[in-house]
């Protein structure tokens, strides 16, 4: 492979390209058609193979096709091969990588993010996001003073059947589950599953209506999806339905809301299938992963039941790896990140919901008693200086203290933000009266020492 002389670095504007979830920014602004080309010629160049077979899938916002193009471009310029598989949720990326044994993938999507957002997110053969070294090495490329070319160009050609096999999959993992006599009420962020999820919920053969699945390219997560349940919660009791739930803009979360509009949050979730995949003898090692956000109650849900419990940092990517390294299959987050490594190596919103349906075991999601959830109260507090929290010895001891009188029964966490000026202060406690004062008092040391 030989290089030209011209150099894409000026598009990253100085500032790092990979975050927690890939490359994400305001579609056309920092997310540009520039640097779209520069990120596809720079993972292909750091491909295994030099003619690497590529998927690339994106979700429903008007920036969409403008980056999925010139993504594709850039690949096929380093000599890559680029299947377009059109409007898809995340996991059907991750999934059909390794179904299709293709060398890479990539989802054009910023999730939950309003439809003025974009981000490119890469998956390796084996269906996982790359690791953070391999992130390095594509975003060294893409600052290097020559890009690479292909001694021949690739080829972008349209991926037929791709909704199909993605739809195929889940059948597969879940044809067992008969869904007859349920009235199911979903919303699909008029995102990446506007399609798809009422079609695999039919299959199964519930009566499902949806909400959300008329997208225009600027309306994806605008009041509706997993990050607004609200609407969802009144329609489902108001309406007579049995359950409902709410996906995001990429598919690759998921919360519910029983007959009664009671949202059920990620936590409850991942309790039900936890439970349930351990009664069936289907947990591998019978532990579970979770985020430090998990409820306390989840905790002793899982302690009851002799499932043991690994806690990581915030976000899919460590729960994943953590997965790995134990060789558990399940995890998730409170926000409805739910990840089972039997079907996917990643948040899999659709999957998740048959998932929790399959462990009612024709129950009702009302009545799911899973586990007791603490009451819980977070704050976020404005301070002055990013970063500032790890000196303060007032606070820490603060914190101590009351983590100390809460032993057993509840705690405390508290933490900076990595991107604002924020210290976030979350307290569970067995009552609401004492989880408000406990944060109350916290707060109050909080803004006297940073704010």
């Amino acid at each position: 492979m030989t290089r030209s002389e011209a150099s894409p670095a000026d598009v990253t504007l100085g500032r790092r390209l990979f975050g927690t979830d890939g490359v994400r920014g305001v579609a056309g602004d920092f997310l540009s058609a520039e640097l779209a080309l520069a990120l596809g010629r720079a993972v292909a160049a750091v491909a295994p193979d030099d003619a690497p077979r590529v998927l690339v899938v994106r979700d429903t916002r008007e920036s969409g096709q403008m980056l999925e193009a010139a993504l594709a471009a850039g690949l096929a310029a380093a000599g890559a091969h680029v299947l377009l598989g059109g409007v898809l949720p995340t996991p059907a990326a991750a999934l059909l990588v390794r179904r299709y044994g293709f060398q890479l993938a990539a989802v054009v999507s910023a999730s939950h993010n309003p439809f003025r957002d974009n981000g490119i997110k890469f998956f390796g053969p084996d269906g996982i996001k790359l690791s953070d070294a391999q992130e390095a090495r594509v975003e060294g490329e893409v600052r290097a003073p020559a890009h690479p070319r292909a001694d021949s160009p690739g080829s972008i050609r349209e991926l037929r059947g791709a909704t199909g096999d993605y739809l195929r999959e889940l059948e597969s993992r879940f044809g067992g589950l008969d869904l007859s006599g349920l009235r199911l009420l979903l919303d699909c962020a008029n995102g990446a599953t506007y399609e798809v999820a009422p079609e695999i919920f039919r299959r199964l053969g519930a009566r499902v209506e949806a909400l959300a699945v008329e997208p225009d390219g600027r309306n994806i997560n605008d009041g509706c999806g997993s990050t607004h349940v609200g609407l969802l919660g009144e329609r489902v009791h108001d309406g007579g339905y049995d359950a409902g739930f709410a996906f995001d803009g990429d598919g690759d979360r998921v919360l519910a809301v029983d007959r009664h509009g009671e949202v059920v949050d990620g936590d409850e979730l991942l309790a039900l299938a936890a439970l349930h995949l351990r009664r069936q003898e289907r947990l591998p090692g019978e532990g579970v992963a979770v985020t430090v956000m998990t409820n306390y109650g989840f905790h002793d849900a899982m302690r009851a039941a002799g499932v043991a419990v690994a806690t990581t940092a915030v976000g899919d990517r460590h729960v994943l790896a953590e997965l790995l390294a134990r060789g558990w299959a399940l995890g998730g987050e409170q926000s409805g990140h739910i990840i089972d490594t039997g079907f996917v190596p990643s948040g899999d919103g659709i999957a998740a919901a048959l998932l929790t349906l399959e462990a009612l075991e024709g129950g009702d999601l009302a009545d799911r008693g899973a586990m007791r959830k603490l009451p819980q109260r977070l704050v976020n507090v404005r301070v002055v200086e990013l970063g500032s929290l790890d000196g303060s010895q007032a606070v820490w001891a603060a914190v101590g203290h009351e983590q100390h009188a809460l032993e057993g029964r509840g705690r405390v966490l508290v933490r900076a933000s990595g991107t604002e000026p924020l210290v976030r202060v979350m307290v569970e406690a067995p009552e609401q009266s004492e989880c408000d004062e406990i944060t109350r008092r916290l707060v109050e040391v909080v803004e006297r020492e940073l704010a």
